[in-house]
């Protein structure tokens, strides 16, 4: 994180971050440099809604990897996270990959340090190593198979039963793979912030109030959510389910980002986020790091052609292995 910081700072020197930009319609702005400059905008369904407006492609995890893994633009600018970005930059080494923010990060990301899981991982040395694609360059190098909560269940069956696994870095997604699977992998123990805020004493008053809503999971969040969920599923999961489901009224436990595709699907329904422990804003529980993408970072972002992604070319090269293995997957 540290270079993230020193990163950031040496844009402000140059006057990128922090330029005025007065009478600018930044959407406007942002779609003629788009095509000016031949470049594709992903966003994650956790962006602000005007972000998602706007994108060329919105998607969860696997998703937006396949994007990135087949686009033919000169540019890609990724609305989403750095560990996001730094794959599309791993699948398209010799292309300039922008980040809006230097400093959108992941709590879960950061829960596996290299040095540390490098340590746990020589305990292990006859145990295959799987991880969560939120996760770092550094951690996914280490790695012989990449998976999103998408396609986790088919990547894990894919390995030989009888071959020990590690799952890493999220222990709720590998608790939860584990119970699907009956497979015993030995999970490293790190969990993201946001599907942890979810709580549950909130959860039975709302549900006392909406009895006839349906509660709806990301296999991210902790057990006791889970074990009440009527579906859990990966964000694409969960659209697709209230898209097809005859139910009337869902609450969501996933970020809440995912509320305004669900809603512009869904309009006739009622959607509800699950609540977060802390009191905030919006009674639901969002990623900060998500929300740090802005129209006007966007703008200044592919005016500038900065903050770019790189990548070590020699950690690219090992990166790419277990990423190229789950797209070939999950074909």
């Amino acid at each position: 994180m540290e270079t993230l910081i020193a990163a950031k700072e040496k844009l402000n020197e140059k006057g990128f971050l922090d330029i005025e930009t007065p009478n600018i319609n930044y959407v406007e702005e942002i779609l003629r440099l788009k095509k000016e400059k031949n470049a594709v905008l992903l966003a994650h369904y956790y962006q602000i809604d005007e972000i998602q407006e706007i994108a060329d492609f919105v998607g969860d995890s696997l998703a937006l990897a396949q994007q990135a893994a087949k686009t033919d633009a000169d540019m890609i600018v990724f609305a989403g996270v750095h560990f996001m970005a730094e794959t599309a930059k791993i699948l398209n080494p010799t292309k300039k990959v922008l980040l809006p923010d230097l400093l959108a990060g992941c709590s879960l990301a950061d829960s596996c340090p290299p040095e540390e899981f490098s340590a746990f991982k020589a305990k292990y040395p006859n145990h295959v190593v799987v991880t969560y694609i939120n996760c770092s360059a550094e951690i996914k190098a280490l790695s012989d198979y990449v998976c999103t909560s998408s396609n986790a269940r088919k990547i894990i069956d894919a390995i030989p039963k009888d071959q020990p696994i590690i799952f890493a870095p999220d222990r709720n997604l590998g608790d939860y793979l584990n119970k699907e699977t009956g497979r015993e992998m030995l999970l490293w123990d790190g969990a993201c912030m946001v599907h942890e805020a979810f709580s549950m004493e909130k959860l039975i008053d709302l549900y006392k109030e909406h009895p006839d809503a349906e509660l709806i999971a990301h296999p991210e969040s902790e057990a006791h959510m889970l074990k009440v969920a009527k579906y859990i599923g990966s964000t694409s999961g969960l659209l697709n389910h209230v898209r097809n489901s005859d139910k009337n009224k869902f609450i969501v436990a996933t970020e809440a980002g995912i509320l305004f595709q669900m809603m512009q699907e869904n309009p006739d329904k009622e959607i509800i986020p699950a609540p977060a422990k802390e009191d905030n804003t919006c009674a639901c529980s969002e990623c900060a790091y998500m929300k740090m993408n802005t129209l006007k970072k966007l703008y200044l972002c592919l005016k500038h052609e900065l903050p770019d992604i790189e990548v070590d070319a020699e950690l690219c090269q090992k990166a790419i292995v277990p990423i190229q293995r789950m797209l070939e997957i999950s074909k």
